[in-house]
């Protein structure tokens, strides 16, 4: 029996720091405008999230670190853009206000199945949903105020983060508390492609 406590945790794109600073201007932007109970994301915790664990071992991390490290030993870098307003699931049901992705996006679509299989084939869950790159600026609580939506919608060009190269992935734990999770990296994984 062993007392080692189980870590919630994620693979995740890191964005830049002066991306992150892009982004809370856009979400200071948004702060004026948006009329719903909205939870804003902390800048410093965005990240782009390519597979979600849950709770893992010790040595599921290991077993992680080694199956990821063996793919972005063999990934080049790219190029990436964040861009453009959105809202998950659907507009009829909008709970988060994203920001997506541009740029060499076939290159992120290829890593994220690439590492979805490797670590499903070490026994983690398979990814459920269809993966859809962006950046959770915000969580609506309650419905957005009305004319809101289409606020976002006519403006969505108009909030740009900026370009960055994507390099590496990073494991990170997730420590949920009152006021909302807090992120550790565990591992990072750099792409040497």
């Amino acid at each position: 029996m062993t007392d080692e406590k189980p870590v919630r945790s994620f693979l995740a794109l890191d964005p830049p720091p002066e991306l992150l600073e892009n982004i809370s201007g856009i979400q200071g932007r948004l702060k004026r405008i948006l009329h719903g109970d909205i939870r804003w994301a902390n800048p410093a915790g965005i990240h782009l999230t390519l597979k979600f664990f849950g709770d893992i071992s010790g040595s599921e991390v290991a077993a992680i670190s080694r199956t990821v490290a063996a793919i972005t030993d063999q990934t080049a870098p790219f190029d990436l853009e964040a861009r453009d307003l959105g809202v998950l699931p659907s507009e009829k049901r909008a709970r988060i206000i994203w920001l997506g992705m541009t740029g060499n996006v076939a290159a992120l679509m290829r890593l994220q199945k690439e590492t979805d299989e490797a670590l499903t084939a070490c026994g983690f869950g398979k990814e459920e949903r269809s993966f859809k790159p962006h950046l959770t600026l915000g969580r609506i609580k309650s419905s957005l105020g009305a004319g809101d939506l289409d606020v976002l919608k006519e403006h969505r060009d108009d909030y740009v983060a900026g370009s960055f190269t994507a390099n590496g992935l990073s494991l990170f734990k997730s420590d949920l508390t009152p006021r909302g999770a807090v992120y550790t990296e565990m591992a990072r994984f750099p792409f040497g492609g």
